[in-house]
């Protein structure tokens, strides 16, 4: 089977746009959970979001581009850009034919979907944009970028709610792995931090009412209370390691396992057990060809609710024993929930971790919960020089369950 390599990474997160500040923010423990601004929000009784104020679609998407698409598209080719740039990938050394694209987003275009409507109410049906279905519907992020790059090989949506930018990236690996494709651009990106994503979650009960920013989201803590919700994206270029060394590329780490699995329990709540994720966890660990031991650090899927960090933390246990010393950590303290993006940009700082070698601390746990027995990264046990595998966990709505092995980039 073909060796898969990452050569281009891209991401917009609410602590960080592009990139280099997305990663070094998040390695610095930077917060970007901020009162919400976007629109009023004090009758749905949430107060804060992951949300992102520094996005200008005129700089990379263009104008007349963002005119045609939902912001979850905008944050999609923004991202996809900058990991494209970054691999250097072109029509002089990638035919179209043998790049593909793959990229998830668990809910599509919102922000569209509720103008639209609002303006269907109060105008009459044929007030309708014409463009709504193409901005509103969730493949258009993956079919924008194909379009952008002329990428003719599969084009695919993933939509498997808080899993998608995870099973888009996996499924991209298999598609290199495979045989059927030298180059994917593949992630996730999200744009729900409007008042229909927020009054929806809040109505669920599933999200922090907690005014304090930096208060709000907190994994793995006794005192956890909700998520926050969050936007943005990310992207990577994955890439045959025969194609990539061929033209020079510079790489910048490895996929070596997938795992997929599905709890078949409940439509919001996971398996209390935790048995579908730690199946998934030890199918993307034995694709690897290692054992848990191998494996220095997890970003956890931790959403700071209850059902899912106790469930998440017990089947870290199942998989890795009881005492283990594997490092764990949710990087959702500071970015706060990305839904369907939240795979893709948890997987990009965990590539950035292992090639830098310092993992992202768990902000927001103050106490941690008896009832999550993870070793979590701090500010003080992040330096992880000899760190050569990590794994990246994301669950969703309706029992996705999702895991991608990375390995740090070893030229052998």
């Amino acid at each position: 089977m073909t060796r898969v390599v990452i050569t281009g990474m891209g991401a917009i997160a609410p602590n960080g746009n592009g990139l280099t500040a997305f990663v070094e923010n998040s390695l610095a423990g930077q917060v970007g959970i901020k009162k919400i601004t976007k629109f009023d929000a004090e009758e749905t009784g949430i107060a804060v979001a992951g949300q992102i104020d520094d996005f200008d679609p005129a700089e990379v998407v263009g104008k007349k581009n963002a005119r045609r698409m939902d912001l979850y598209s905008q944050y999609a080719i923004q991202t996809a850009q900058e990991a494209v740039d970054m691999a250097g990938i072109n029509e002089d050394n990638t035919a179209p034919e043998d790049m593909g694209v793959i990229f998830g987003s668990g809910i599509g275009g919102l922000t569209t979907i509720q103008e639209q409507i609002i303006k269907m109410h109060d105008k009459g049906p044929k007030r309708v944009s014409p463009m709504f279905v193409p901005m509103a519907i969730s493949n258009m992020a993956a079919g924008n970028i194909a379009i952008r790059f002329n990428a003719q090989n599969m084009c695919s949506a993933v939509v498997t709610a808080c899993a998608s930018g995870t099973n888009a990236i996996g499924d991209a690996y298999r598609q290199v792995k495979e045989g059927r494709a030298q180059v994917m651009i593949t992630g996730g990106s999200e744009a729900s931090v409007n008042e229909i994503g927020i009054a929806g979650f809040a109505a669920l009960t599933a999200l922090s009412t907690t005014e304090d920013p930096l208060k709000a989201s907190k994994p793995f803590d006794v005192d956890r209370n909700g998520f926050v919700l969050g936007e943005g994206g990310a992207a990577m270029v994955l890439e045959s390691l025969e194609h990539a060394k061929a033209r020079g590329a510079k790489i910048l780490g490895e996929i070596v396992g997938y795992g997929a699995t599905g709890d078949a329990y409940h439509i919001t709540s996971p398996d209390p057990t935790g048995k579908g994720a730690a199946r998934a966890m030890q199918q993307a660990i034995d694709e690897a060809g290692i054992t848990p031991a191998e494996v220095a650090y997890v970003n956890a899927h931790g959403t700071a609710t209850h059902a899912n960090d106790s469930g998440e933390a017990h089947a870290i246990q199942t998989v890795f024993g009881e005492g283990s010393e594997v490092k764990v950590s949710s990087t959702k303290g500071m970015t706060g929930h990305l839904l369907g993006a939240a795979g893709a940009i948890e997987a990009v700082l965990t590539v950035a971790a292992l090639e830098q070698g310092k993992l992202p601390a768990n902000v927001g746990c103050d106490n941690q919960d008896p009832d999550c027995p993870v070793t979590l990264v701090t500010a003080e046990n992040q330096a992880a020089p000899q760190a050569r595998f990590a794994i990246s966990n994301s669950f969703g709505f309706g029992g996705h369950n999702a895991v991608l092995t990375f390995k740090k980039w070893e030229d052998d």
